[in-house]
């Protein structure tokens, strides 16, 4: 949808990163290196967003570095308009993906959520098409100009996790996440579950 509206495929990738990073500053290899795009394309489309204004340059280390411009008129509009299309994304993301199987419990996090320290970005218990799983989570990389890192987990594999308290599974269930299915009757925290008697 962007890139018909834009009219470049770069452009959107390079709008997307600098509205998602607002205070960083990048050179030329390293933007080729985050967006996937050939550098004559992205030197092009550096110098479009300067003469709109949107993008700044600095000079740190004998070198030209790239930031966004968060004066510019048209930041709030943008960084909306990028906000919503991506939503679109994740919705149409979710939707696909209940449609390969059976799932118990299924959420978003990481890349999503802003979660950094994630070690995966969507968790999906259930019995799934993996091989429809992983072509799905390709497709929609390129729309996120990022890797989509994805955990499947069986339901009694889930349950046998949770019960141990294992570190992966708590460090989704304990940080920010957007539950998108859940059918399992769950703890209400990691405490819950350590402080828990167990039956002999």
């Amino acid at each position: 949808m962007l890139e018909q509206l834009f009219g470049s495929r770069t452009r959107v990738k390079l709008l997307r990163l600098f509205l998602t990073h607002p205070t960083e500053q990048f050179f030329v290899r390293e933007l080729t290196r985050k967006v996937n795009e050939r550098i004559n394309s992205i030197r092009r489309e550096l110098a479009n967003l300067e003469d709109l204004t949107l993008i700044e340059t600095v000079g740190r280390d004998k070198k030209r570095y790239y930031k966004l411009n968060d004066q510019c008129t048209l930041y709030p509009e943008l960084k909306a308009l990028i906000l919503k299309s991506r939503l679109m994304v994740e919705q149409d993301v979710v939707r696909k993906l209940r449609q390969t199987g059976s799932i118990s419990y299924m959420a978003l996090t990481g890349m999503f959520t802003g979660v950094e320290d994630a070690k995966t970005d969507v968790l999906i218990v259930g019995r799934v098409n993996r091989k429809q799983i992983q072509h799905l989570i390709k497709r929609f990389q390129s729309d996120f100009d990022n890797e989509i890192r994805y955990t499947i987990m069986s339901k009694a594999e889930f349950e046998y996790r949770r019960d141990i308290t294992d570190k992966f599974l708590y460090t989704i269930l304990e940080n920010k996440r957007m539950t998108l299915i859940d059918t399992v009757k769950q703890p209400r925290s990691a405490h819950e579950i350590i402080s828990r008697p167990h039956n002999r």
